[in-house]
């Protein structure tokens, strides 16, 4: 009988600004590990994370920077590191927000040169669900899986990543009417 490839689902997500939708926290707690590009916002936001699935690597996104948090979560925002990188089977994914790559929509060239040796790179900061695969390394971006400008509703990506393969899913969630 063949071996089977050992597959690890990822939930990728990014821009909660303070709040995760309640959807994505089902997708979460779902997955294997979870990734956040930045943009996170709140210490809340990552300890509804964790209550779900405690693999959590987050990165800072341009709003995450302890003048804008509350003032006692100062030391969790500046212990978030600005990139951060995961060896999964098949290769190594790289996430960053992305903001420094071009402000208003970042540079996918720019984020490939950055990350040469990657297989994927994560970025979030435009709140715009991108898969952009024309090229190695693959850029994706999970859109917005809070509630600020989700562009037609929270988002995230599911990375099923083995060996050989590495597939990603799109989630999408109607608007919630508190957003």
């Amino acid at each position: 009988m063949p071996q089977t490839s050992n597959v690890i689902r990822i939930a990728i997500i990014s821009d909660t600004h303070g709040i995760v939708d309640p959807s994505i926290l089902d997708v979460i707690k779902n997955c294997d590990q979870v990734i956040h590009a930045g943009d996170i916002c709140s210490a809340s936001v990552l300890e509804q994370i964790i209550a779900v699935n405690d693999k959590l690597t987050a990165v800072t996104g341009n709003n995450d920077i302890a003048a804008l948090w509350a003032a006692d979560e100062a030391d969790i925002v500046n212990a978030i590191p600005r990139t951060a990188e995961l060896d999964l089977p098949g290769g190594k994914l790289c996430i960053e927000h992305g903001h420094i790559h071009g402000m208003q929509q970042p540079d996918h060239q720019l984020l490939r040169e950055a990350h040469g040796d990657a297989r994927m790179i994560v970025y979030g900061h435009t709140h715009t669900q991108i898969i952009d695969d024309g090229e190695l390394p693959i850029v994706i971006n999970p859109g917005a899986a809070g509630h600020t400008r989700t562009r037609g509703g929270p988002s995230c990506l599911i990375l099923e990543a083995s060996e050989t393969e590495w597939k990603i899913e799109k989630f999408r969630f109607e608007e919630s009417i508190a957003a």
